[in-house]
């Protein structure tokens, strides 16, 4: 080829980007000469990591022959954030996310289910320990993922309607759900409604799936029976296929209420009369708060078979024995007319939901609590409301009701232990509580009247201060019954604490402000809602007493009982 041949322009092909450059012998065999970006270059000698066969280095290693600039002093290679230092080395890097002597062992083995559950979902996820050998199947894959989680919704629709804590609720879904295999779970108790989601992988789609709570019953059976389901399934001795655990909560929906409905009426009279006693009441008075709950028990059957909502229920119930209070009055009978309406007070007022309310928002459920807290006010509005009316046309009518009379003076603290422990037998029943916890939850009740009695009346301490030391007590009773059984508290729990609901209070309130003494008025009511604020508690402190000083093992102790750190509320 000439010069002249040799400066002629080429064509565009010659310019290509994968044209060896003038001077480079070209590959002879067949084969691309290309290689990866991560390949060592010729004569570039690399230091082996000890049982390592790889051989590559970085795509910015210096060529054969090429000296390494010299290094600059320590405080200028080390300076940056994003300077690795001298002493690190790549190869015995530390490992990113787990120590190296590994994640503390968490024995959850011997504790209750409730503890187990509660203590894993405080939990951070990647620190939750495996679940425990799960339910036998009829295969080796185990049930469908859809199906465990809508038997898991189903288990905790019937606790959060039948008055249970949302945080109990969500321990008694997790469990369910570990029992099956399924680990990577996170439900969410709201006060209507239910959800789970669980997420087989970080690849795989999550499968969610919820569940509305449109109806609230009162039935501590079907509770306890609920909680001994939950604690079959998490027993690994107790191997209970999805089709049994179907069977048996099918069992628990279709059984009937252990009490029919006249003893159900009759236990409100009788709450109702014990009340009477409670707060200074004779025999006359006993009775005629009886008569008065028990009729308005009756309207308030009426109503709900009419389909009128709750609201309006309570309001007719509390009609019967405010009427009655005022009839007595303008008769003048010598009794403690108070008495009466205070005794009826007595069986309306909403203390299970209070407790429930409080209890939820100390445990950081607070949209849950809210609710209930606003359920419970409603509830309080309607019996304020058909008090009112009654109270308002007996002053009309010339009824000489006392607003500054005392009640309940404790000269007689004999007949008061029995009305008591009466009052919370007969809550008991309208709670629909098995038999077996019957006798318990009655002394509870008299023991925490009792200290109520000694603290308040003998000691002369604030009400409200004697109030919470007692309910204090039942929530402690309560815990350690629930722990011995393996059950609910609140069979232990709700019933005892009847004696000491604000009923005097919020009537003198209500009376009050029907005579146009708002100040009076308002300033009863706010004692009212401090006696019920502290009842709730103390029976939340009780509980979480319990748990601190009983020894348990693991995460599931005092120590390993992890909830939120905040500091004036950041």
């Amino acid at each position: 080829m000439t010069e002249a041949e040799d400066r002629k322009p080429q064509s565009d092909e010659a310019h290509s980007a994968f044209r060896p450059p003038g001077g480079v012998v070209a590959s002879i065999d067949g084969e691309s000469s290309t290689t990866s970006e991560f390949e060592i270059p010729q004569g570039l000698a690399v230091a082996r990591h000890a049982g390592s066969e790889s051989e590559t280095t970085s795509e910015f290693a210096l060529p054969d022959g090429v000296d390494a600039p010299p290094a600059g002093p320590a405080e200028d290679t080390e300076g940056s954030a994003f300077t690795t230092p001298s002493t690190y080395s790549a190869w015995s890097a530390p490992n990113a996310f787990t120590p190296a002597s590994g994640f503390p062992a968490v024995n959850l083995a011997d504790v209750p289910w409730q503890d187990r559950m509660r203590a894993m979902l405080r939990m951070p996820v990647a620190e939750r320990p495996a679940p425990e050998s799960p339910q036998r199947h009829d295969d080796d894959t185990g049930p469908a993922v859809p199906r465990v989680l809508d038997l898991t919704l189903r288990i905790g629709e019937l606790l959060l309607a039948g008055g249970e804590g949302a945080e109990d609720v969500e321990a008694a879904m997790f469990a369910v759900c570990r029992s099956y295999g399924l680990d990577r779970c996170e439900p969410n108790v709201t006060f209507t409604l239910l959800s789970i989601s669980h997420q087989p992988s970080l690849v795989e789609d999550p499968v969610t799936a919820s569940r509305t709570v449109r109806r609230r019953g009162t039935d501590y059976t079907r509770l306890a029976a609920v909680f001994q389901l939950v604690d079959d399934l998490s027993d690994p001795e107790t191997q209970i296929s999805l089709e049994e655990a179907y069977r048996r909560l099918a069992e628990i929906r279709r059984n009937r209420h252990p009490y029919p409905t006249w003893v159900l009426t009759t236990a409100s009279g009788l709450l109702a009369g014990a009340a009477s006693l409670l707060v200074g009441g004779d025999v006359i008075v006993f009775f005629a708060a009886l008569f008065g709950a028990m009729l308005g028990d009756r309207l308030a059957w009426l109503c709900a078979g009419r389909g009128l909502p709750e609201f309006y229920q309570f309001a007719v119930a509390a009609m019967p024995p405010a009427a009655i209070g005022i009839a007595l009055t303008l008769t003048h009978v010598d009794v403690k007319a108070s008495a009466v309406i205070t005794g009826g007070l007595f069986a309306l007022l909403p203390g299970r939901a209070l407790v429930a309310g409080v209890q939820d928002g100390l445990t950081g459920f607070y949209i849950t609590a809210a609710a209930r807290l606003l359920e419970v006010m409603y509830f309080f509005v309607s019996i304020v409301a058909g008090v009112l009316v009654v109270l308002y046309f007996g002053v009309q009518l010339g009824a000489k009701l006392n607003p500054d009379a005392e009640l309940g003076t404790g000269d007689e603290p004999i007949v008061q232990i029995f009305a008591s422990m009466l009052l919370s037998l007969a809550f008991a029943i309208l709670l629909q509580q098995e038999r077996s916890t019957v006798l318990a939850v009655t002394l509870n009740g008299g023991v925490a009247w009792c200290v109520y009695g000694a603290m308040h009346y003998a000691g002369d301490i604030s009400p409200v201060a004697s109030t919470a030391a007692a309910a204090g007590l039942v929530g402690l009773f309560g815990q350690l019954m629930s722990r011995y059984r393996f059950a609910s508290a609140l069979p232990y729990t709700t019933a005892a604490i009847g004696p000491l609901l604000p009923g005097s209070a919020t009537y003198f309130g209500l009376l009050a402000i029907a005579q146009s003494e708002v100040d009076s008025g308002l300033l009863s009511l706010s004692k009212a809602v401090a006696l019920a604020m502290a009842i709730a508690i103390g029976v939340n402190l009780g509980g979480e007493i319990s748990r601190l000083f009983l020894k348990v093992p693991g995460a599931a102790s005092a120590a390993g009982r992890r909830a939120a750190k905040r500091t004036r509320g950041f």
